[in-house]
Order: structure tokens, then C-alpha cells, then sequence
């Protein structure tokens, strides 16, 4: 099978897993799929070291964005919640689990940061409409909380897609190199 259409199903089944476990109260199993999505993306990465950082960079970002949104009461979670400050742990899990697709299924971000604000103007809020209806996830006010997650997301997924390639090159020029002192 494609590596494409494996990252993206991977990815789906792994969503769909996190957002029905938070939806019907028992967010670790979900975060236990995308932690088997996971373990199985970094087992089929040419770069897992700058897989790995990419996820980790996803997380911290994703951590601190969701935690945001729950601060301003922009969102509200009933499962998962470690702190009532804090995003849940499931949601930060899918930051993880989305990053597993900027180098692969959705590597066509690439093309430009203008394609890639877009996505995440509309795909965000797609993403948070569809959490919100099986039950994952609350709006306070569902038009202010679908702009502000629709701009963030728009600045947000831009500076994913470069991580992702700043980490990409910086192991490919890695890998270059050793290729090259191998010869010589």
C-alpha cells in the first residue's frame, strides 16, 4: 500500500478513535490509539529523530494553544482533564496525531503559506465542528469560538508545515553528508 494512503488512514482511524473515546468518557483509550499510531509512523519514517522532534514540537504547541482556549472558556472538555486550566490530554494527543501527517499525507502544505493558513482556517474549525457534535467538545459562543480557532489554526499550521521542513532538510543535509564522507 502507498505510504499516502497508509499515513492518511492511520491518521483517520486514530482521530476517529480519540474523538469518540473523549466523546463517550474514556479519553485514554483513544490516546491509546494515537499512541499506536504513533509507535507505527515512527517505525516507517525515513527521519525518526526529526520525526520525533516534529511531534514533540506539535505537542508543545498543541499544549499550549488548547490550554488557551480553555483559559479564555473560548472551549470547554468533560474528559481528560489533568488541570481546569490545562488542555485535556487526548486533545494535545491529537496534535501528535496530526503531525504525523506533515511530511507524508499532507505534505502539499509545502506549497506555500498562504495554502497552508487556508487549510487551517477552514480544516481547524471542520475538525472542532465535527468534536462538537459526537459530544468531545463544548463552544461558549459557537461563531467567536469558530473564528478564533480558525485564526489560530491559520497561523498555527503554517508554522507546523515549517518545522516540519526545517527538520526534514536539516536531517536530509545530515544524511548527505554522511553519504559523502562514506565515499571519500
Amino acid at each position: 500500500m502507498r505510504p499516502l494512503v497508509i499515513n492518511l488512514s492511520l491518521f483517520k482511524a486514530g482521530w476517529l478513535a480519540a474523538v469518540f473515546a473523549a466523546a463517550a468518557t474514556i479519553p485514554a483509550i483513544g490516546t491509546a490509539a494515537v499512541a499506536l499510531v504513533v509507535v507505527v509512523h515512527l517505525a516507517r519514517t525515513e527521519h525518526p529523530r526529526a520525526e520525533t522532534l516534529l511531534l514533540v514540537a506539535a505537542a508543545i504547541i498543541g499544549a499550549i494553544w488548547e490550554s488557551l482556549l480553555v483559559q479564555t472558556g473560548t472551549l470547554s472538555y468533560t474528559t481528560g482533564i489533568i488541570a481546569d486550566s490545562l488542555a485535556p490530554y487526548w486533545i494535545v494527543a491529537m496534535w501528535v496525531l496530526f503531525a504525523t501527517t506533515l511530511n507524508i499525507g499532507m505534505r502539499w502544505l509545502r506549497k506555500g503559506w498562504l495554502i497552508a493558513a487556508a487549510a487551517g482556517a477552514v480544516g481547524g474549525p471542520l475538525s472542532f465542528i465535527a468534536g462538537e457534535k459526537v459530544g468531545a467538545v463544548a463552544f461558549a459562543d459557537p461563531v467567536s469560538s469558530l473564528i478564533v480557532i480558525s485564526a489560530g489554526w491559520a497561523i498555527l499550521l503554517p508554522l507546523l508545515v515549517q518545522i516540519a521542513e526545517a527538520l526534514e532538510s536539516r536531517e536530509a543535509g545530515k544524511a548527505y553528508v554522511r553519504d559523502l564522507l562514506r565515499e571519500s
